[in-house]
């Protein structure tokens, strides 16, 4: 190994073992975890080693309800809120005036507290026995029944649910492309109407390819976060998720550390392993439509 090799090996050395201790370890501890049945914090001992974690929590008609929670949560927000961006981040680049105003505004939901916004959700859906809420006086006024959002039928949390989901990754995502498209060059679409092209054609022929990295960017990450959902559903339901039948993959595995169910480590390694070949097969998949649809 000569002397750049070596020099470029101890510059990365810091990051390797951060990676290592905080990454690696962890993720190695747990599946061992995962496998040992009965292991107990307190006494670090167990009574036998096997599948029987993941047999109990695929059995586990309360993770049954957090996997399918999670990936009605994941098919709809990631779609919605990608497409929504991308339609708020074109018209926000067509404005020339007052471009920063708009997209400071957008951007600001991203940094408000998670809780915040969710008690706002709350004062807006949630049913009492004062008052309706915003959204069912505006339901009332069109003919409709009013709806309790959050302590009501499935359906009707699992949509508050999704709203609020859309609304907080969506700043996030209109910043990113709107500074994708801000580095379009104009060259491109000067000779498009040379040519005659239509606003369309060139939208799906010019802008989508052109900014496809970072959508592709922004549809793992969307995977990734959706997936890995809790304190959402928290901060519109409460901790006892469960209860509510509103808990994610994620909250489970947290209700078998340290919640009223806690105290089961390997029950909650399995359920994180599960969820960590899941997102890892989701992002194998995309990885592979990327070939065909990302251009660089």
């Amino acid at each position: 190994m000569d002397n750049k090799s070596m020099k470029g090996w101890l510059y990365l050395l810091p990051a390797i073992l951060f990676l290592g201790v905080f990454m690696v370890y962890p993720l190695i501890d747990v599946l061992i975890y995962s496998f040992e049945e009965g292991f107990n914090f307190a006494s670090q001992d167990f009574f036998g080693v096997g599948l029987y974690n993941y047999q109990y929590i695929l059995r586990d008609p309360y993770f049954l309800q957090a996997v399918k929670n999670t990936f009605i949560l994941v098919i709809i927000t990631v779609p919605v809120s990608t497409g929504l961006s991308l339609l708020i981040s074109v018209g926000l680049a067509s404005i020339k005036r007052l471009r920063k105003l708009f997209q400071t505004v957008y951007f600001l939901p991203y940094v408000t507290n998670t809780l915040a916004v969710g008690l706002v959700f709350m004062i807006l859906f949630k049913k009492t026995e004062y008052s309706d809420g915003l959204v069912n006086t505006f339901i009332k006024l069109f003919g409709g029944g009013a709806v309790d959002f959050i302590e009501g039928p499935y359906w009707a949390k699992m949509l508050v649910l999704c709203l609020y989901t859309v609304w907080v990754v969506m700043p996030f995502k209109i910043l990113i492309l709107t500074s994708a498209l801000a580095s379009v060059k104009d060259d491109y679409y000067n000779a498009a109407r040379v040519d005659g092209t239509s606003r369309l054609r060139m939208f799906t022929r010019i802008t989508l390819p052109m900014i496809s990295p970072t959508l592709f960017y922004l549809i793992i990450t969307g995977f990734i976060g959706a997936f890995k959902a809790y304190s959402d559903a928290v901060a519109l339901f409460g901790t006892d998720l469960n209860a509510s039948g509103m808990n994610t993959i994620v909250g489970y595995v947290y209700d078998m550390l340290y919640g009223d169910s806690g105290g089961f480590p390997s029950y909650a390694s399995a359920a994180a392993i599960i969820l960590f070949i899941i997102v890892l097969t989701i992002t194998c998949i995309n990885l592979l439509i990327r070939r065909k649809h990302v251009h660089y």
